[in-house]
């Protein structure tokens, strides 16, 4: 009885550490140009695939009011609040990975092949976008 209490009790306190492992969450996105703070998206996880919207708009000189005028597919001239910018992603079995789907950036309209990795315990996220053998890398702060 008492090994139950405590298996329990241990499993209950791991739970926490376990669920921060994953993009699903609110995150500030830092500009990997400037270093400054551009934005806050959400991840959603719908039935295995993760999605993400920008749901703040943080930099200093940005327009609430944006469209993305150089997307080329259906968020074209759509608003940059809270467009979708990560589709279709999902969870490599075995490991801390959400790989496969695309992220955008609207302020180019480029679509990139999208590789997450929680790091620092959840703290943060490691974004990674591919187009061909090109990449860009950002690292995301988690705010919930």
């Amino acid at each position: 009885m008492y090994r139950s209490i405590v298996a329990m009790v241990f499993s209950a306190l791991a739970f926490p550490a376990l669920a921060q492992m994953t993009p699903v969450g609110v995150w500030r996105t830092i500009d990997d140009n400037t270093g400054e703070v551009s934005s806050e998206v959400r991840i959603a996880d719908n039935a295995g695939v993760l999605s993400g919207r920008i749901e703040k708009l943080l930099r200093k000189d940005a327009k609430q009011d944006d469209v993305c005028d150089k997307c080329a597919d259906d968020r074209k001239d759509k608003p940059v609040l809270g467009m979708e910018i990560i589709r279709g992603s999902r969870k490599t079995e075995g490991r801390d990975l959400w790989e496969g789907g695309k992220i955008l950036d609207p302020d180019n309209g480029k679509e990139y092949t999208l590789r997450l990795t929680p790091i620092e315990g959840g703290k943060k996220l490691q974004v990674r976008g591919y187009i061909a053998f090109f990449f860009r890398s950002q690292t995301w702060i988690r705010v919930q």
